[in-house]
């Protein structure tokens, strides 16, 4: 059985420290460094630019998981490539030829994902569930850290499965906001393959021990 992804996003991170946060995810049992990129216009929140994306990647050791919650991210797709991120997700609400934006996205060399909001219905992915590699469902609403939980989304992630098992598609299951102890098992058992959390790694007394503690749980070990 394929273990579970953990994916600490930086969003959350000592950006006074980022060096430092960066090395203790690649010192973790983690295995994606999570990328919240923000516009302020498809969510209300700026966060980090190319800049600071150059920065981290000169640090990590591990694979760069970019969620792009901005308009038109086609215009980006080549820059982040250079940058050297792995996976490049956009978001369903945000994209209005979606098959061309992942068809870029691969053509780039990196692997493509699809985000929806908590509003948003998992049969929008019906034609294009089988083009790409990750789902990325919002457990939250997008833009801003240490949201609480929508626990509709343990629904949204079983209708999910069953459209790509259905489809005999490949696509991985991740999950945004609100991840915790608490939450992962149950998540997973939903058929969530991908765990991403900020606030409940980075504001804990012990990030590196959080981030073991949450490979377990949802591994129920």
């Amino acid at each position: 059985m394929q273990k579970t992804k953990i994916a600490p996003s930086l969003l959350a991170a000592d950006f006074g420290n980022l060096q430092r946060d960066v090395e203790m995810v690649n010192n973790s049992v983690a295995d994606w460094h999570h990328i919240d990129v923000m516009d302020g216009v498809f969510v209300p929140n700026i966060s980090y630019g190319m800049p600071v994306i150059k920065a981290i990647q000169k640090h990590t050791t591990k694979p760069l998981d970019v969620h792009l919650m901005i308009v038109d991210p086609d215009r980006y797709i080549g820059t982040f490539a250079e940058l050297g991120a792995a996976i490049i997700t956009v978001h369903y609400e945000a994209c209005s030829h979606l098959h061309r934006t992942i068809q870029a996205i691969k053509a780039a060399g990196m692997k493509a994902g699809v985000a929806l909001n908590p509003h948003t219905n998992i049969n929008l992915l019906e034609d294009i569930i089988s083009d790409i590699d990750l789902v990325l469902i919002m457990s939250v609403n997008p833009g801003f850290g240490g949201q609480s939980f929508i626990e509709n989304t343990y629904e949204k992630i079983k209708t999910l499965k069953e459209l790509i098992q259905r489809k005999n598609a490949s696509a991985l299951i991740e999950i945004d906001g609100g991840v915790s102890t608490e939450n992962a098992r149950k998540l997973i058992d939903a058929g969530a393959d991908v765990l991403v959390a900020g606030s409940f790694v980075f504001k804990s007394e012990n990030p590196l021990q959080t981030i073991s503690e949450l490979k377990s749980v949802a591994d129920g070990i």
